[in-house]
Formats: structure tokens, sequence, C-alpha cells
């Protein structure tokens, strides 16, 4: 209501700052509602539920003979079969990875061409095609000899002798997987900034040293989640070994599934946990990987799972004293 001319208006006085309102006091802030939020926690969790009460209760998973398959020795040495091919095959395949990237990046077309084409071609064939070709390799050429093309060789031997089930694998798996870690080094190296390139080689330094020292290192922050993700591919590829005659974890477990047919569910349980565990810790790894060469890329590490925690339990506290006090 508006007052008459002349007449006098006293305004309410404003708080002071050692007295602040007692209304502004009194009010306290509300999280914001998300009944959305609750309602998609609570049907995963019945989900999640429901998934474990199945797993548990239902007889036909066999738990008991899973406990008695578990660590039974031959398990057990087919894992360690397959903890060896994984390990030849991942560093001979990025070692690989690594020469056919130089080679697609090189100034030479030959290199090039001839890297291309690897690649191209390694992608495209599958994986157990390239195992069973090896795996009779010798019926197609029962020697092998260095020397001059079309003219004297300096020496041969049996290719059959030295293509042992294990080597046939690793290098089957190796030539599969130098061509996926070609493209990841290949991208790892062009994601680092040009500029970097152009510091090196105004400081005079040579083309080795820039790329050992400098790119290379830099390279990997985009090239270890990507491998890794190539090596957890690797891990499970192991599998179509088998098919080359090599009894690795899931060779093992397909022929005592064989000998014992009541036993098959167990087995593959066997199995799938095996294999989670191993790329779980796989996955651990490439965790604190990425940790170390993200030094110098951000402004803080990430926060490792134990300090995760220990900030999680800290807030915890924190809000529950916060609330006390309320």
């Amino acid at each position: 209501m508006s007052e008459p001319p002349g007449a006098t208006v006293t305004l309410p006085e404003a708080p002071t700052a050692d007295e602040p309102s007692r209304a502004l006091t009194a009010q306290r802030v509300l999280p914001l509602r998300r009944p959305g939020r609750w309602i998609a926690t609570a049907v995963v969790l019945v989900l999640v539920a429901q998934f474990v009460h199945g797993l548990v209760s239902n007889p036909f998973y066999q738990w008991d003979r899973f406990g008695y398959w578990f660590l039974r020795p031959t398990i057990l040495d087919g894992l360690l079969i397959t903890l060896e091919v994984t390990a030849y095959s991942a560093v001979l395949g990025l070692l690989g990875g690594i020469l056919l990237a130089l080679a697609r990046l090189s100034k030479s077309p030959v290199l090039r061409a001839v890297s291309w084409t690897y690649v191209w071609a390694l992608r495209s064939i599958p994986l157990i095609v390239v195992l069973i070709f090896l795996y009779n390799f010798s019926a197609l050429y029962r020697t092998l000899s260095v020397g001059v093309p079309f003219g004297p060789a300096f020496f041969s031997f049996d290719e059959s002798r030295l293509a042992t089930d294990m080597v046939i694998a690793v290098i089957g798996l190796s030539l599969n997987e130098a061509a996926y870690a070609a493209e990841v080094v290949r991208g790892g190296i062009l994601s680092v900034d040009q500029g970097q390139h152009e510091a090196a080689s105004a400081l005079g330094l040579p083309k080795g040293y820039q790329f050992r020292r400098i790119v290379f290192p830099q390279a990997l922050r985009s090239i270890v989640p990507n491998y890794v993700n190539q090596l957890i591919g690797l891990i499970k590829g192991t599998s179509l070994v088998f098919y080359v005659s090599l009894l690795d974890l899931f060779g093992s477990a397909q022929t005592m599934g064989s000998t014992y047919p009541g036993d098959i569910v167990p087995l593959l349980l066997v199995v799938t946990v095996w294999y989670l565990v191993l790329t779980s810790v796989v996955s651990v790894v490439q965790f604190y990987v990425e940790r170390h060469y993200a030094r110098g890329a951000t402004r803080s590490l990430p926060p490792t799972p134990l300090q995760r925690l220990r900030t999680g339990f800290t807030d915890l506290r924190a809000r529950i004293r916060q609330e006390a006090a309320v």
C-alpha cells in the first residue's frame, strides 16, 4: 500500500553481521527428492538378490562338485598352460605390434604397404582358422629353408620337429595379437601432440631417442587401456588352443567333462571363475599402470580403491555428526 506524500515511513532495521536473522538460522536446506533413483535401486537390488538366490539354491549347479574340481591338479595344470601361452603371446604380440605400427608410420611405401596388408589380413581371418592352418602347416611345407630366392639354400630344418603344440599356439596367437596391437600402438603414437615431435626435433635429438624417451611414454597413456582390453581378449582366446591338441584350462575341463559327463556344469563354472580371477588381476594391474603414466597429465592422481573406501567412511562419519548436531 502506497503512503501519501510527505508521510514518514519507518523502514525495518537490517540485521547486523554479529546478529544474523533468526529466520535464516532456523531454515534447513533439504536435498532434492529423487524417487526414480530409489525405485531403480530397489528394482536392481531385487534382481540381484533373485540371481544370487538362484545360484545358491539351484541343485543343478552342484557346488559340492565345483569345490572338488576347482583345485584339482588337472585344472591347475591347464591353468598354468593358459598363463604360459598368454604371457608369451602378449609379449610377442606387443613387440610385433610396435614394429608393425612403426612400419605403418614409416615414409617407405613398401613398409607401409606390407604392414597394412598384414593387419588387414590377420584381422579378417578368424583366430581358429589361423590356429588350424598352422597346425597343418607341416602338410604344406615339410621342410623350411633359408637361402637365396630361386637359388641355393644355406640351411634347412624339419618343420614338424620344431612345431610343437605349444609353439603352434603361441605363434598363432602372437600373429593374431600383433595385428590388433599394431593399431592400438599406432593410435597411441598419433595421439601425442605434434608439438612434442617438433620440440624434440628442434633440440636435435635422434629419432630413436625421441621415440623411446618422449613419444612412446606419452603414447602409453592411450595404449595401456586399449591394449589391456586386447590382453583380456587374449586370455579368453587361449581357450581355442584346445583345437590344436593343447590342453589349457578350457581343454582340461572339456576333457574331464567327457570323462565325467555328470560334472559338465560344475566344470564350466570352474573355468568361468578362473577366467574371472585372471581378468580381475589384469584389471587391477591396468589401474596402477594407468595411474603411473597419468603423472604429469592430471592435476591429481586418481585415488586407489583403498583411498576411496577411506574417503567414503570419512564422509559418512561427517554426515552422521552433522545430522546429530542438527
